[in-house]
């Protein structure tokens, strides 16, 4: 019986998607549920599982083709036999030995351990894989990182130069499906939003003060770390409900107000910047914030981010700061009418009734579509930000 496998029904924001990598070749045997194809769109990287036991007996669409929901890309036998030579790998009973991961025969890592790899500078094709087909998992490069990197090691390993040839090399690299859309939707923001940025100082000494003096019984409490992100998100929930022009959007000639407040969170990915969405952020304790940005940081390191996670927001968060950033203009992502740049927390010379102190201060940055938001409710949307993480009690009273 033949069974089609088809693209998965993709988001109503994602019109097509590519074709990135076949981790079966036709004839081989598969398993329900086995990862056949990962499938690049412009948000994600989707694991095609198999729909059932059989024989990929044919490939409709290769390595690299541009496809559509519902698009036929291969065929499954359930009732035919495996005529390719590569006799399926049974799974290690235990993590390899240095010597296998060394001189082991490689396989197509999984996204996850492309990951793991990458960072920890290991060849993929010097980790043997324990998957079907040979194919490396994320515990195989785990296992390889824990061999080849000592544990007292503490500087994490530089990504591997290219190699050039020659006097004035060069290397002509085609944009991955994320950076393409990054750069049409940057172009699309500077062409068709009147972006103004106004910025202010933030004294985060009683921030600082707070998670010093609860970090350790809120770390144990909730089982995440007490960081910065929690304060800004809930600063940045408490202007907006006070100014709600800056969680408005423009469709046409009309402006939309939200009742809700959809936060995009900026994180790094292996594949890029990606903005997952905070959903109903009113409504979050900042115990649930940080547990669900730390959620969001782990599945952007292993490729899990779904689409539904970076579909929406109605205002935005980036943090140039953990990368040492002082000051910047951040972008506005439409069709957002404002986003919030953070930056690095340094001691600073202010002034304090009339004397002058040593401070750590922040610098942040509100870019707002002029379009629609005023300068009077962009100024006072970030000088309200600014008071509530100078008296974070603020937050807790809600005034």
């Amino acid at each position: 019986m033949l069974i089609e496998v088809k693209v998965p029904q993709l988001s109503e924001s994602v019109s097509e998607a590519s074709l990135v990598a076949w981790h079966k070749r036709a004839g081989e045997a598969v398993t329900r549920d086995e990862n056949l194809i990962d499938i690049e769109t412009d948000k994600v990287v989707l694991e095609t599982p198999a729909p059932a036991d059989g024989v990929l007996v044919e490939i409709v669409k290769d390595d690299g083709a541009t496809v559509t929901s519902g698009d036929l890309i291969a065929r499954i036998d359930t009732q035919a036999k495996a005529t390719a030579s590569a006799a399926p790998q049974e799974p290690a009973a235990a993590p390899p030995a240095l010597g296998d991961v060394r001189a082991g025969a490689a396989g197509e890592p999984s996204p996850a351990a492309r990951k793991i790899l990458e960072e920890k500078g290991i060849p993929a094709a010097s980790v043997s894989g324990t998957g079907r087909g040979g194919r490396v998992t994320k515990e195989d490069a785990v296992a390889a990182a824990k061999v080849s990197t000592p544990t007292s090691a503490a500087a994490p390993s530089a990504p591997a130069a290219v190699a050039f040839v020659g006097e004035r090399p060069e290397e002509r690299v085609p944009m991955t499906r994320l950076r393409s859309r990054i750069a049409e939707r940057l172009i699309q923001s500077k062409n068709e939003n009147a972006i103004l940025t106004t910025f202010n100082e933030v004294n985060m000494a009683p921030v600082m003060a707070l998670r010093k003096q609860y970090g350790e019984k809120f770390e144990k409490a909730h089982g995440v770390r007490l960081g910065f992100m929690g304060f800004f998100v809930k600063a940045a929930v408490a202007a907006l409900k006070r100014y709600p022009i800056l969680n408005a959007s423009i469709d046409g000639n009309d402006i939309i107000y939200h009742g809700y407040i959809d936060i995009g969170v900026a994180v790094g990915s292996p594949r890029g910047l990606v903005v997952p969405i905070l959903r109903n952020a009113e409504l979050l304790s900042v115990a649930e914030v940080e547990l669900k940005i730390a959620e969001f940081g782990n599945k952007a390191k292993d490729g899990r981010l779904s689409i539904e996670d970076l579909t929406g927001g109605t205002f935005s968060i980036s943090n140039g700061g953990v990368f040492g950033s002082m000051m910047s203009t951040p972008i506005i992502n439409p069709p957002q009418s404002a986003i919030l740049g953070i930056h690095a927390t340094k001691d600073r010379p202010v002034a304090e009734n009339g004397q002058v102190v040593i401070r750590p201060i922040n610098y942040l940055a509100l870019s707002y579509d002029h379009r629609i938001i005023d300068g009077r409710e962009a100024v006072l949307g970030l000088v309200a930000m600014k008071e509530a993480l100078e008296d974070p009690a603020r937050l807790i009273l809600d005034i």
